[in-house]
C-alpha cells in the first residue's frame, strides 16, 4: 500500500485542492500543516490561522481523516513525518516569495536524498507564476493591463475534485500543542473554509453593484474575502470562475495574480525598488512615522484607516491607498516602513500583493506613472463625501 504526506501551506481548504486531490491518489494520507516560526505573520493572521486550522482538522475528519500539526522548520518536520509513516511520496502546493521556495527547494533536495517522490501541485494562484510570458520577450509581465489581456484569454485549470474518503496509516502521528496568538484585534473575522464559503454566498447574493461601488469607503461594499485567500481557505480559480462574482472582483484577483508572478521573478520586492532608477532615498522622521502609524496626524482621512488597521485587522483597499500615498508622496517617508506597520497588522498579510502595492503607490514599482499623486482630500470626497467612513472611524 502506497502512503503519501499531504503538507498544506497555503490551502487550508479541501475543496477544489490540487495537492489533496493529487495526496489522494495513494492508499493512505498523511495530512500535515507545520507551523514553521520563520514563516510571515502577526497575531492577527495567527489568530486566523488557528481557527482555520481547527476548520480544516473537521473537515478532513469528515472524511475519515484527520490533521497532523508540528512545530518547526517545515522541511524537517515533513520529512520526519514521512519517516515515522514510512510515507513513499510528499505532496505539497508551490509558492512565491523567500519562504515559499525555500520550503520548495528544502524539501525537494531531502526527498531526493531519501528517494522519496515529491509532487509539487497548483499553488494558491489562478493562473500560476511563469505560465504567461509576454510576446515581446522577458520572464514576466511589468506591466497589468497587457497581464490582464492575456490572463482573461488563458485557460484556468481545472477544478480539483474533493475526495469521498481520505484513509490514515494504522498509526497516526502525534500532534505538536500550537502557542495562541496573543495581541489579536478584537474585530477579526472568523477563519476557516467553512466562514469563507458563508462569506462569499452572502456577498456574491448582493454582489451587481460591485463595479460602481466597491471603492465606496463608508458603503463597505468589498467582499472581504481577503483573509480565506491569503490562508488558502477559499480557493482564487473558483472564486474567479464563480458565475455569480462580478468582473470588476475577478479583475481585482487577476491583481493579486500579476503581483505573485512579479515576486516570483524578483524575489527582492520586499527591500529593493522594482523599478529602475526608482527614487530611494527618503526621509527620516521617527516622530512623523510614529504620528502616522497611531493615526494622529490630523487628517481625518488618513486616521481613519490607520485606525480600522488596528481595530480590524483590515483596512479597506482604498483607505490602504490613501494611507500609503499620504506616507511617502506627502510625508515623503519610505516605503518600506508603511508596508512593514501593514505586515504587522493586516490579517489578510500576502507578500506579494502587500509589498507590489506599497511599492505601487510609491512610484518605484510597477505604476506605469511613478509621478502619480494622491490627493488625500479630494480622495476623501470621492470615496467618502458624507464623511461616514471618516465619522466611524475618526470621530
Amino acid at each position: 500500500m502506497t502512503t503519501a504526506v499531504l503538507l498544506f501551506t497555503e490551502d487550508l481548504r479541501v475543496q477544489d485542492n490540487p495537492a489533496l486531490a493529487a495526496a489522494a491518489r495513494a492508499d493512505r494520507v498523511v495530512p500535515l500543516y507545520v507551523d514553521d516560526p520563520a514563516r510571515p505573520a502577526n497575531p492577527n493572521r495567527r489568530a486566523f490561522l488557528l481557527e482555520s486550522l481547527a476548520d480544516l482538522r473537521r473537515s478532513l475528519r469528515s472524511l475519515g481523516g484527520d490533521l497532523v500539526v508540528r512545530r518547526g522548520p517545515t522541511a524537517e518536520q515533513a520529512m520526519g513525518v514521512r519517516a515515522e509513516t514510512g510515507a513513499g511520496a510528499v505532496v505539497c502546493a508551490d509558492g512565491v516569495g523567500d519562504f515559499a521556495t525555500g520550503v520548495r527547494d528544502r524539501l525537494a533536495a531531502a526527498c531526493e536524498r531519501e528517494r522519496t517522490a515529491f509532487t509539487l501541485t497548483h499553488g494558491p494562484s489562478v493562473v500560476d507564476p511563469g505560465r504567461l510570458l509576454p510576446s515581446g520577450g522577458g520572464d514576466h509581465y511589468r506591466v497589468f493591463t497587457p497581464y490582464w489581456r492575456a490572463w482573461s484569454q488563458t485557460r484556468w485549470r481545472a477544478g480539483a475534485p474533493e475526495p469521498d474518503r481520505i484513509a490514515l496509516p494504522d498509526e497516526v502521528p502525534g500532534s505538536d500543542d500550537l502557542p495562541g496568538a496573543d495581541g489579536a484585534a478584537s474585530g477579526l473575522p472568523r477563519g476557516g473554509e467553512r466562514a469563507a464559503l458563508a462569506r462569499l454566498d452572502a456577498w456574491a447574493a448582493d454582489a451587481g453593484d460591485y463595479a460602481e461601488r466597491h471603492d465606496d469607503l463608508a458603503g463597505d461594499r468589498t467582499s472581504r474575502l481577503s483573509p480565506y485567500l491569503a490562508q488558502g481557505c477559499l480557493s482564487a480559480r473558483a472564486f474567479a470562475a464563480d458565475p455569480r462574482v462580478p468582473e470588476a472582483a475577478v479583475r481585482q484577483l487577476c491583481w493579486r495574480d500579476f503581483h505573485r508572478q512579479v515576486l516570483a521573478a524578483f524575489p527582492r520586492l520586499t527591500d529593493t525598488p522594482y523599478r529602475r532608477g526608482a527614487r530611494d532615498e527618503w526621509d527620516d522622521d521617527p516622530a512623523v512615522l510614529a504620528a502616522w502609524r497611531e493615526a494622529r496626524t490630523g487628517v481625518d482621512i488618513v486616521d481613519a484607516g490607520m485606525r480600522q488597521l488596528v481595530t480590524e485587522g483590515w483596512m479597506h483597499n482604498r483607505a490602504r491607498l490613501i494611507c500609503a500615498g499620504y506616507l511617502v508622496k506627502t510625508l515623503g517617508l519610505d516605503w518600506r516602513e508603511g508596508a512593514a506597520w501593514f505586515a504587522r497588522h493586516l490579517v489578510d498579510l500576502d507578500e506579494a500583493n502587500n509589498w507590489g502595492n506599497w511599492q505601487w503607490t510609491a512610484g518605484t514599482g510597477n505604476d506605469t506613472r511613478p509621478n502619480r499623486g494622491f490627493n488625500h482630500e479630494r480622495q476623501a470626497g470621492r470615496f467618502d463625501p458624507e464623511g461616514a467612513y471618516r465619522r466611524r472611524w475618526a470621530p
